[in-house]
């Protein structure tokens, strides 16, 4: 019999906890991979309002509720996020690495773009004159994420095959095998040369977490803060990680201190999507 606690059904017995976590986390509302990870992460620690209304409303099962008057904990700006420049350089320097997780890492860092966004690049994408690609951001929106010549030395190595040409189309990312017939995924996805798939967010986050001990969001953190550090201008620095927000306080905290000394007191020129290279 089993141990886990259970919650008193208002009608037909009892359900445990797991089971109704089960039930929750097969709905619509989670089917998002990010949200269903996000979800299930807190309901292990029972810890989601959602969940405990949608037990009580949509399943008639006894369920405790969240107080009107709590609220939610305030949460601390995360200083463990951004990962020293030392630290960043020494990585994407390693020789020890493969070419694919080089190139993928420098290009997060210099582009300071989503994983979600630079995996989705294409061969045909890539304005390697002009270090830029286009990207589909939040909300459908086309917008434009420019790297440095780190990645610029090593896109051409990435794309070059063993017979010595190089693919034109394509994922730019590759997975390291052909995908197996039953889990075949569309033809948007597979690379025309060499038949293998698209590079998965998921894959790429365990070999970062494998090599480095880091999250694939780091990179995007960690550039925007070191931007900051450096006393980029605060509008270039948005303009860069193509945020409506500040990226990390303290990036805003020594732009500021930029601003104040050069006597800038208004919104100044538009955001610049373009930062040389800034290592």
């Amino acid at each position: 019999m089993s141990s886990a606690p259970k919650v008193a059904a208002l009608r037909g017995g009892y359900i445990t906890l797991a089971e109704a976590a089960d039930a929750f986390l097969t709905t619509l509302r989670t089917a998002n991979p990010n949200t269903h990870r996000a979800y299930a992460s807190a309901i292990d620690r029972a810890a989601i309002a959602s969940w405990l209304s949608w037990c009580h409303a949509k399943k008639h099962w006894a369920a405790p509720s969240v107080p009107a008057d709590a609220e939610r904990r305030k949460e601390s700006a995360d200083e463990t996020r951004a990962v020293a420049k030392t630290i960043i350089h020494w990585l994407l320097s390693r020789r020890d690495i493969p070419l694919r997780e080089r190139a993928l890492w420098r290009m997060l860092y210099e582009t300071a773009a989503r994983a979600s966004e630079i995996l989705a690049l294409n061969v045909e994408d890539l304005d390697l004159e002009h270090r830029r690609a286009p990207v589909r951001s939040k909300g459908g929106v086309v917008e434009w994420v420019y790297w440095d010549s780190g990645t610029a030395h090593l896109l051409p190595r990435l794309l070059r095959l063993p017979d010595g040409t190089s693919r034109t189309q394509g994922p730019l990312f590759l997975s390291e095998q052909r995908p197996v017939p039953a889990r075949r995924p569309a033809a948007a996805d597979i690379c025309p040369r060499t038949g293998r798939a698209r590079l998965g967010y998921d894959r790429a986050r365990v070999l970062l977490e494998k090599y480095a001990g880091l999250d694939l969001h780091q990179l995007r953190h960690s550039a925007a803060t070191h931007l900051g550090e450096a006393e980029v201008p605060l509008q270039l620095i948005m303009g860069k990680t193509r945020r409506k927000n500040p990226p990390h306080r303290h990036a805003l905290r020594q732009t500021r201190r930029r601003s104040h000394r050069q006597g800038h007191r208004g919104p100044g020129t538009p955001p610049c999507p373009l930062i040389s290279d800034f290592s």
